[in-house]
């Protein structure tokens, strides 16, 4: 039977109008209702419904490709065919499978015609989990990670970004990471794969392990690219893997947005720099250097002549880390193409600092100055100078400027911040300890839950509140590094509505062009829903309820009205129907609901 109560919109007879006002409008109903209307059919293919799964089957100088296929493989008949390509393909050197979602029987049948592959060099992997219980996936990668090495292959490029295997999932490829088969690796990207610092822990004794064993068989492993953005390393993961770079020394590029590292894990990574003389880009944008953090670094860039991109944005420098920063920029740096120092609390006095040290790059690209407290005057005085050095052009926008501080507030302020580190730095001690009597799976949420201990009924902060009530992308980046953490701890997710209607205010600021915001977003959002569905108290059929109700898409008795749907709700329902917290059958649901 059609539920046609649910729809917004329809056509009914009037024999079908009277038999919904006498079931009524009753949400869960709905949503039952729904879910014995999808059947297995939904079980197969929602998620590929919902994502964008556009590329084909390609191959390209001994690639072979399935990428963003949206292809459930759960079984070894599910990719018999694929089994077969990947047996008659001559020369294998890639093997593209990011953008489906493989079960531990697939992954076994896809491990068996990969071992004979000794040709194979690139394992693009991402996203390749989707859907799949935690449990499932170290199986998987430790199958197809055998095969690898039983086929005695010599990987350049790993990429397993997206999959969200956490801690469990860093185990499933040690094995692999330790053996001959990676002495060869030169890129590693791990982005958004929820390691937290147990997985950093794990990841880097097996970097480590990998170096030793490949130096003493006379090839040492030598790794350029390293990608783990979005990852919750916080301090000990950060400071595990500085001691791997610092061995490896070959590092040309890392990426570690994202990782709620303060100073402490800042400046462990600015010593393993120095130990890296090819580095050429360091994104470090979105944790929390503070002063002594910046000041670690600049004596590291000392160093790093070969440097061409640094993103210390969202960095919290501050002045005199600014100014630490210009020196070294200043004194060396010589092909630097990009500086990015946005959203730093630097003062006019700094930002002038800065820009006069780059005045003689003639390899300058960009300098990003914007989201500082240079106020209205010092932004008209920096774009001054940097007219004045011809370089007017390279400079960013200015447009999200705070203005001038607060005199009488800055010293104040800056103490608590410092307070704060250290206050964190001794809850990072503690979880060490945690880490040490707990499941690895625990550990990562324990680390997260546990760094700002805001007590429940604490009043929300004004930040906070202001964003929640009237919300801006600019308001959501002020909220600053521990932006998800304060939204999820200030949102009740024990009730299901309210949390529907956060996350679609969060979701309304979403923006595709502009990376900045859309992974604020994305890192909000997944934070608090992670946190509401894996509490034994939530209630994911009304969550799903109230965000179809919201939505306009079902009606409630209640007569709430609905929000004005934009493009970054749909963007942003596209992403959570990815993540490994999202329930399958509220995925059913959701594609059942929105397909009409």
């Amino acid at each position: 039977m059609h539920n046609f109560c649910c729809l917004p919109i329809a056509d009914k007879t009037h024999e079908e109008e009277e038999e919904a006002q006498s079931r009524g409008s009753d949400p869960a109903h709905c949503i039952q209702a729904a879910q014995q209307c999808c059947g297995a059919r939904m079980a197969t293919d929602d998620v590929a419904q919902l994502a964008d799964s556009l590329a084909k089957t390609g191959v390209e100088d001994g690639e072979l490709s399935y990428k963003g296929q949206g292809r459930k493989l759960d079984d070894a008949q599910s990719v018999e065919e694929m089994v077969k390509e990947i047996q008659d393909f001559e020369g294998l050197q890639a093997l593209r499978l990011e953008g489906n979602t493989v079960g531990v029987e697939a992954a076994q049948a896809i491990a068996k015609a990969l071992e004979t592959k000794s040709a194979l060099k690139r394992c693009y992997w991402s996203d390749m989990f989707t859907g799949r219980l935690r449990s499932e996936i170290p199986p998987a990668l430790n199958s197809l990670g055998d095969a690898l090495m039983l086929a005695g292959a010599r990987l350049t490029v790993l990429d397993l970004s997206d999959n969200a295997f956490g801690p469990d999932g860093v185990k499933g490829i040690e094995n692999l990471l330790k053996s001959s088969t990676c002495y060869t690796l030169q890129e590693l990207r791990l982005n958004n794969c929820g390691m937290g610092i147990g997985g950093g822990k794990i990841l880097a004794a097996a970097l480590i392990y990998n170096h030793k064993k490949s130096s003493a068989e006379g090839s040492p492993f030598s790794l350029k690219v390293f990608v783990a953005g979005r990852n919750r390393l916080e301090n000990d993961g950060a400071t595990a893997l500085a001691q791997a770079f610092k061995l490896i020394g070959s590092m040309e590029e890392v990426h570690m947005p994202q990782n709620g590292i303060n100073h402490a894990g800042v400046t462990a990574l600015a010593e393993a720099m120095q130990h890296n003389p090819g580095l050429r880009i360091l994104n470090l944008n979105d944790n929390t250097f503070t002063e002594k953090g910046a000041i670690a670094m600049a004596q590291a860039l000392k160093h790093l002549r070969s440097i061409q991109v640094i993103n210390f944005g969202d960095c919290l420098v501050r002045p005199e880390g600014a100014k630490a920063i210009a020196a070294s920029v200043s004194e060396g740096l010589p092909i630097l193409k990009e500086l990015n120092l946005s959203y730093g609390e630097i003062t006019e006095d700094a930002a002038l600092v800065v820009a006069q040290a780059v005045k003689d790059k003639d390899q300058l690209e960009k300098l990003d100055l914007n989201g500082n407290c240079i106020g209205e005057d010092g932004c008209r005085a920096l774009k001054v100078a940097m007219e004045a050095m011809n370089m007017s052009e390279l400079l960013g926008s200015l447009s999200d400027d705070e203005g001038e501080p607060e005199d009488d507030d800055d010293d104040e302020d800056e103490d608590d911040d410092e307070e704060e580190d250290d206050d964190e730095e001794d809850v990072d001690e503690e979880e060490v300890e945690e880490e040490e009597e707990e499941e690895e799976e625990e550990e990562e949420e324990e680390s997260t839950g546990n760094k700002f201990s805001t007590p429940q009924s604490a009043p929300r902060p004004p930040e906070v509140s202001s964003f929640l009530s009237f919300p801006s992308p600019d308001k959501l980046l002020k909220l600053g590094p521990t932006r998800a953490l304060l939204i999820e701890q200030q949102v009740d997710v024990s009730d299901a509505t309210k949390t529907a209607e956060a996350f679609l205010k969060i979701a309304s600021v979403y923006k595709e062009d502009n990376n900045e915001v859309k992974n604020a977003v994305l890192d909000s959002i997944d934070g608090l829903l992670r946190k509401a569905f894996t509490s034994s108290s939530f209630q994911g059929y009304s969550f799903v309820s109230s965000l179809l109700v919201l939505l306009g898409l079902i009606k409630s008795e209640d007569k709430v009205k609905p929000v004005i749907v934009v493009p970054g709700h749909l963007q942003a329902l596209e992403h959570v129907v990815r993540q490994d917290y999202f329930p399958k059958e509220s995925v059913a649901v959701l594609e059942a609901f929105m397909s009409r």
